[in-house]
């Protein structure tokens, strides 16, 4: 197997554990905004997850749960406005350091870059949240540390589709038997895998512990901290008790699915 060049992760739910209080929080704020009825509980917010993309996520609604609403003649614009407003409220909530990134994140980030691993983003999420997240909940300059930063409607079809991946691999002129990808959900161990990416690494959050990582090499609970492990939930760890350089290149080198 090819060397371990480069780390790509995903952002919500991997990055930052964005999506209960993060994004749905601003979904309603945004529709109690345009005078709507509409809220998305957490029950509710789980299973639209199932759809990535958060106008297609809105379309979603729509069409499955709420099919009663008679909406305006240009329905693409009322999507888009709504989703304009929800980004304003979550990245404003974001500068205000309501949402923290996950536990062993910034150490990662931080170990990787001091060894001189590449690194990317490839998220459904728009530029700006990204944006948003990587300057007020890791650092100031944290933008800069990403080679790639793959985001939003870049591509035109979104994960599970590989897409987001292989354009990401495309901009680093990488193969992806050279990456690792970090995602947290069925639908992006789905895109990931898609892309030839053979060594993935799932950390799970409260809505996606149950899904389908078929695909995946290995699953934990979160990266973990020298003085915080992780918990194993699937596939092999070896001695590690928390996710580092070293653990990354034994598994790569390992490319077990």
């Amino acid at each position: 197997m090819a060397d371990l060049e480069a780390l790509i992760f995903d952002v919500d739910g991997t990055l930052a554990d964005t999506e209960r209080d993060g994004h749905r929080v601003a979904f309603n704020l945004a529709f109690k905004e345009a005078g709507l009825d509409w809220e998305w509980s957490v029950e509710l917010y789980g299973k639209l997850l199932a759809v990535t993309g958060g106008k297609e996520r809105i379309r979603h609604y729509l069409a499955d749960y709420n099919t009663a609403f008679q909406g305006p003649a240009e329905l693409d614009q009322f999507i888009a406005g709504l989703h304009a407003a929800k980004t304003e409220h979550y990245t404003r909530m974001l500068a205000e350091g309501m949402i923290p990134v996950r536990n062993g994140v910034k150490r990662l980030l931080q170990e990787a870059r001091e060894q001189g691993l590449r690194l990317a983003i490839a998220t459904t999420t728009t530029p700006a949240n990204v944006s948003a997240l990587l300057q007020h909940s890791l650092d100031p300059q944290a933008e800069s540390w990403f080679e790639v930063i793959a985001a939003g409607d870049i591509v035109a079809e979104k994960k599970p589709a590989p897409d987001i991946y292989i354009w990401a691999m495309q901009q680093m002129k990488l193969q992806p038997q050279a990456c690792m990808a970090f995602e947290d959900s069925h639908n992006g161990v789905q895109s990931a895998s898609r892309a030839s990416i053979d060594t993935i690494l799932v950390t799970t959050n409260g809505y996606t512990v149950e899904d389908d990582f078929t695909g995946a090499t290995l699953i934990i609970d979160q990266l973990g901290e020298p003085d915080q492990p992780f918990q194993r939930l699937n596939g092999s760890a070896g001695d590690f008790s928390y996710t580092n350089i070293e653990m990354l290149r034994a598994l790569h080198g390992r490319g077990v699915k």
